[in-house]
C-alpha cells in the first residue's frame, strides 16, 4: 500500500461519486438517486434506465408487463467483434432485460394507460426488430382496449446489426400509430436524453403531445455529422430540447420531478381516459389556490 506524509493511502470505494457531464461538478451517488438522477447544481438530467422510468412513471404496482416473451434472432448473421447473439445475451445478462423496449399496462394517477420505455442501457435504447415490434403490439393494445398511449424514447436510433430490418420498424410503427389516431386515440411522447436516428423519425415524432426533458438531445443525425456534412456552424444549442421547443418542434419541456402530474393532467384530456374523481378534486383546489396566489401577488404589486 502506499505511502503519503499523512500515512497509509486510503482506499476510496468506487462508485460513491459521479461526475455530471454538464457542470463537471462531482455528485455523491445517494444524493443522485435521492434527486432522480438529476445534478443538484445545475439540474442536467441524467440518462434513466427503463425500470427506474416506470418506477418513477407508472403508480406503484400497477405495471403489468406484455410482450417479454418476444426474442432478437440473428437474421443477417451480423458479425462485429463478437457474433450478435453473444452481444446479446450478454447485454441481457448485464441489464436483466430480454430487450431495448419494456412495454405494457399501468396507471397515472389512477388513470389507465398503455405505457412503452426504451432503456439506453440495452445497446443504447436501439431499435431492432424485436423493439419495433413491441411498440406496434403496444399500440395496438392501447387501440383494443381504448386507453390513451405514453412511451418514452432515450436512443441511439436503428440497430445496425440487423441492417434493413430495423429500418422497416419505423413504418411499421408509425402505421400502428396512424390507426390508433384515425380511431380516436390519444398519444403522448416523452423523448428523453438522448433520443436520435430511426426513433426520432418514427414513432417518437408522431404524438399528439411532445414532451422533452430539460437539455435532451433530440435529432436524426448527430450535430458532428451535420456540421461535417453541410461544412457550417451550426446555431449554439442545436437538436437540444429548449432549442427545438423555440422553433416548434416539441410543445413543452417539464422537468423530471413534474412529469408524472403533468402526464396525468395532459391524459385527462383524452377521451378514453378514466380519470379518478378525486385526481379532478385535486387538480381543481390546485388550480384555485394558485388562483387566488396569483391574485394576491396582483394586489400586492398595487
Amino acid at each position: 500500500m502506499p505511502w503519503t506524509r499523512f500515512g497509509r493511502k486510503k482506499d476510496i470505494p468506487g462508485g460513491l461519486w459521479k461526475k455530471c457531464e454538464s457542470c463537471g461538478e462531482l455528485i455523491f451517488h445517494k444524493d443522485l438517486e435521492k434527486g432522480n438522477q438529476v445534478c443538484p447544481e445545475c439540474n442536467h438530467h441524467f440518462t434513466l434506465l427503463g425500470r427506474k422510468r416506470i418506477q418513477l412513471t407508472a403508480d406503484e404496482g400497477t405495471f403489468e408487463e406484455y410482450f417479454k416473451e418476444l426474442l432478437t434472432r440473428d437474421y443477417l448473421e451480423f458479425h462485429d467483434k463478437i457474433p450478435y447473439p453473444q452481444k446479446i445475451e450478454r447485454t441481457r445478462k448485464k441489464t436483466g432485460e430480454n430487450e431495448a423496449a419494456i412495454t405494457g399496462t399501468a396507471r397515472i394517477h389512477g388513470i389507465p394507460v398503455a405505457l412503452g420505455v426504451l432503456d439506453f442501457g440495452f445497446l443504447g435504447g436501439s431499435m431492432g426488430v424485436v423493439v419495433g415490434e413491441k411498440i406496434a403490439r403496444l399500440v395496438e393494445l392501447a387501440l383494443e382496449r381504448k386507453l390513451p398511449l405514453v412511451t418514452f424514447t432515450s436512443s441511439g436510433g436503428a440497430r445496425m446489426h440487423e441492417g434493413a430490418l430495423s429500418l422497416m420498424q419505423m413504418a411499421k410503427t408509425c402505421g400502428a400509430l396512424a390507426k390508433y389516431h384515425q380511431e380516436g386515440g390519444f398519444y403522448i411522447s416523452v423523448m428523453t436524453h438522448p433520443t436520435t436516428g430511426g426513433v426520432t423519425a418514427s414513432f417518437a415524432s408522431v404524438a399528439d403531445v411532445m414532451i422533452a426533458e430539460p437539455g435532451a438531445l433530440i435529432g436524426f443525425a448527430g450535430p458532428r455529422v451535420i456540421q461535417t456534412t453541410i461544412r457550417q456552424e451550426l446555431p449554439p444549442g442545436f437538436q437540444k430540447a429548449e432549442f427545438l421547443l423555440e422553433k416548434g418542434q416539441i410543445d413543452m419541456i417539464v422537468p423530471r420531478n413534474e412529469l408524472k402530474v403533468t402526464l396525468a393532467r395532459l391524459l385527462a384530456y383524452s377521451p378514453w381516459a378514466q380519470v379518478p374523481e378525486d385526481f379532478l378534486r385535486d387538480q381543481e383546489e390546485e388550480e384555485q389556490e394558485e388562483a387566488a396566489q396569483e391574485a394576491e401577488g396582483a394586489a400586492d404589486k398595487n
